[in-house]
């Protein structure tokens, strides 16, 4: 965090920044590193690609379920608490997955794992739109994310090149996430007020607010658009690895490294959407992200042999879910804040687990090469969604 902006916050509140911070890098790793231990999962179990989808889908019941109680449970035990659950029921999944001598238990524990990622990511996201004053510290937060993504592979096939089964790797990945549940534990014996503090002073007025932001225009369609977000993220993340390899016969190590080069696009382009930002304003950088998102996907599809489109790929990714939850507080009633933005990051999750489980399904039939193409459209997707949002909910403050 720069010094300028760490001015900003006073000397109690960047400790609750910093541990969010680290979080995003966690669960980050958590989900960058599947992409490259696919093929060797799929190897023990005997798996196809549409089989391996269990695993996304699995996530599904976690992510619905921290999408209708993470306002819910914040306003009831607080923000530290519940990081601190989603932190222990991320470490155990992640455990569980490198431990698990059985293909449907390691499905078992993904309904954990999206659990525990859904509240961490509904908690976090909710506590730093707050600081509404600077779109850096918004950016900031998903560049950490970015930096978790990118880590995750390149230590995936690191490990992997020194001969360390899949499941040494899942360990030591559990090892990094396990010293989120330290600083969240801290949080609460040392009850650190930024994020000890309850949401709400009532159960039945968070109630009241979830319900009124399910009705809400603006955040369910917020919600779908970064459903397709994340899916899109996702799938290139979790599929570009098999693609490269399986597909189109690229190196191992190279491909791994690719994959990398993705999520070090996106954390480049999350570090800059603060400055872009102040120069063009949120909604010029969204239009402009999304034009080049579409010009990258179609660079990978029309030319395989080359791999500079996966990092322009993630620049392009970079700012549409940071910028899409930065608006919302400028969108909706304060008072429904915290459950639109609870509700939104967290069905955004579905996309993560439901998208990438439809595109393998369709390349178990069509083969893996067909990837690329099936993210184009969901990209036109995207821009009708968000185009939506500028026309029928504007923002009070575009900059």
């Amino acid at each position: 965090m720069s010094s300028k902006l760490r001015s900003r916050l006073n000397n109690r509140t960047w400790i609750g920044v910093a541990l969010s911070f680290y979080a995003f890098i966690a669960i980050g790793i958590a989900e960058g590193g599947l992409g490259v231990l696919i093929p060797s999962i799929q190897a023990t179990f005997n798996l196809t690609s549409a089989t391996i989808t269990l695993l996304f889908l699995s996530q599904v019941s976690g992510y619905v379920f921290a999408a209708l109680t993470s306002s819910l449970i914040g306003s009831r035990i607080g923000l530290a608490r519940m990081l601190l659950l989603a932190s222990f029921c991320l470490t155990c999944a992640l455990i569980t997955y490198a431990l698990s001598p059985y293909w449907l238990l390691m499905v078992a524990a993904g309904t954990f794992l999206g659990l525990g990622i859904g509240l961490i990511d509904a908690g976090i996201n909710t506590y730093i739109a707050n600081h509404q004053g600077n779109a850096d510290l918004m950016g900031l937060l998903h560049a950490f994310y970015g930096i978790g993504a990118l880590l995750g592979p390149a230590v995936a096939t690191t490990l992997l090149t020194m001969n360390v089964n899949w499941r040494g790797v899942y360990l030591a990945i559990a090892t990094i996430v396990g010293l989120t549940v330290l600083g969240m534990l801290w949080a609460v014996v040392y009850n650190y007020r930024p994020l000890t503090k309850r949401t709400s002073i009532m159960d039945t007025s968070a109630t009241a607010n979830l319900r009124i932001a399910l009705r809400t225009p603006a955040v369910l369609i917020a919600g779908l658009l970064l459903l397709v977000y994340v899916g899109v993220e996702a799938s290139v993340g979790n599929w570009a690895y098999s693609v490269q390899t399986l597909s189109r016969g690229t190196p191992e190590i190279l491909a791994g490294y690719s994959v990398s080069a993705y999520w070090l696009g996106l954390t480049l382009g999350r570090l800059a959407t603060g400055r872009v930002v102040k120069y063009l304003g949120a909604i010029r950088t969204l239009d402009s992200a999304l034009l080049l998102l579409g010009v990258g996907l179609i660079a990978w599809w029309l030319l395989p042999r080359q791999l500079l489109s996966l990092p322009i790929i993630g620049f392009a990714l970079a700012p549409i879910f940071p910028l899409t939850i930065w608006l919302m507080p400028q969108r909706i009633p304060t008072a429904i804040v915290p459950a639109g933005i609870g509700f939104m990051t967290s069905v955004a999750s579905l996309g993560a687990a439901g998208i990438p489980a439809g595109v393998g399904a369709v390349a178990a039939r069509a083969g893996l090469g067909i990837i690329p193409v099936l993210m184009i459209p969901l990209v036109a997707i995207m821009v009708v969604l968000h185009r939506w949002l500028v026309e029928r909910s504007p923002p009070l403050n575009r900059s």
